[in-house]
């Protein structure tokens, strides 16, 4: 669908792909932070308008690396988004890092709890989640 360079240095790289009908991947690489923030969120407000009868995206988090309050605010925001349009997110492949913030922040259960939560080894078992390649940088 469509990678979004990084604004400035390794900062982040967004790479959103089909992965199947209803459900869409944005690969995520780099520091999710208050600088690349608006990045994130411009990248699923995208997906969105070119995307009718989205039930699910992943976000694939293997290659995240830094993320700031800023960078936890703006998955938060897509968390509120995609419910209020009853749009699954699952944050799959989540770090040992992401999953350490979640839990200090209270966030942990928010994202990894009910229908639509990820797991941190890479989505729902069976799905092209836990194959889909991510594109090198």
């Amino acid at each position: 669908m469509s990678t979004l360079p990084p604004s400035h240095g390794n900062d982040l790289v967004l790479h959103a792909s089909e992965l199947g009908p209803g459900a869409v991947t944005i690969a995520v690489a780099g520091d999710l932070d208050y600088d690349t923030s608006d990045g994130l969120l411009a990248c699923v407000k995208d997906v969105l308008d070119e995307r009718s009868g989205l039930a699910e995206l992943h976000l694939d988090c293997r290659r995240l690396e830094a993320v700031d309050s800023m960078g936890l605010s703006a998955l938060l925001q897509v968390h509120r988004s995609l419910s209020g349009r009853r749009i699954a997110l699952h944050l799959d492949r989540r770090t040992p890092s992401l999953d350490r913030l979640l839990r200090i922040t209270g966030t942990y259960e928010h994202f990894t709890t009910g229908a639509g939560a990820g797991n941190r080894t890479g989505g729902r078992p069976g799905t092209r989640a836990d194959t889909a390649p991510i594109p090198e940088t």
